[in-house]
């Protein structure tokens, strides 16, 4: 039997994949202490040069992640459709701009990803003039750059939850999602010029996980060529 939508399918496994890759990048930096608080960029040198393996494990897993999500969001931004009734043409938009931001945030991550490595070069090189002063700057940008890859995906979440195709229930559980989501976004935005603790940073992480979730049954629901339109 053929597969009426493939698009969708690739799609699912594509999130799959990032979502998988993500939660492995995480479960090592979490108990490793390498969440890189730019506000003790000397402490961040420090443990990066003594467990740069590690390090160099979690941003490999994070790039394919961050890359799976992207082109995840641009399979869904081109899916094929028959031409829509009129009066529902502007979930076709929905669809299309979901899968864009999608991609966006993927592309940010990667981002993020290229500053924490910027680090592992500097932490080779601690004797370097105003090494940890340059470190700060790289990983200041790269916690805004996750910050943004965040809302990112947040409006990704709620322009599909509204757009994409599914059961009435599985919508409300994405707008819900993404509420979780914004919570984890704006977090770091109350703290002022103080920055995120590490322990509100892994706060941050909970906080998303519901998103991830939600996009985790969506690919499998994918999979298994469910709510195809």
């Amino acid at each position: 039997m053929s597969d009426p939508n493939p698009r969708r399918r690739l799609a699912g496994v594509l999130l799959l994949i990032s979502l998988v890759a993500m939660v492995a990048g995480t479960a090592l930096v979490v108990p490793s202490g390498l969440t890189l608080n730019p506000y003790d960029s000397g402490a961040v040198l420090i443990a990066v040069r003594q467990q740069v393996g590690v390090h160099l494990a979690e941003l490999a897993f994070d790039v394919v992640g961050w890359m799976g999500l992207t082109a995840a969001g641009l399979v869904l931004a081109g899916a094929v459709h028959a031409e829509p009734v009129p009066a529902q043409a502007w979930r076709l938009y929905l669809e299309r701009l979901a899968g864009g931001l999608l991609a966006g945030a993927g592309l940010a991550g990667v981002l993020h990803d290229a500053g924490n490595l910027a680090v592992t070069q500097l932490a080779a090189r601690p004797a370097a003039p105003g090494v940890e002063t340059m470190a700060m700057g790289v990983l200041l940008t790269a916690k805004w750059t996750v910050n943004l890859a965040g809302l990112l995906w947040v409006a990704a979440t709620v322009a599909g939850a509204v757009g994409w195709a599914m059961p009435a229930g599985f919508r409300v559980a994405g707008l819900i999602a993404a509420l979780s989501g914004l919570s984890a976004v704006v977090l770091p935005w109350t703290t002022g010029a103080a920055g995120p603790a590490p322990g509100l940073e892994q706060l941050g992480y909970a906080l998303h996980l519901p998103v991830m979730i939600w996009y985790a049954v969506l690919g499998g629901r994918y999979l298994r060529r469910r709510d195809v339109p």
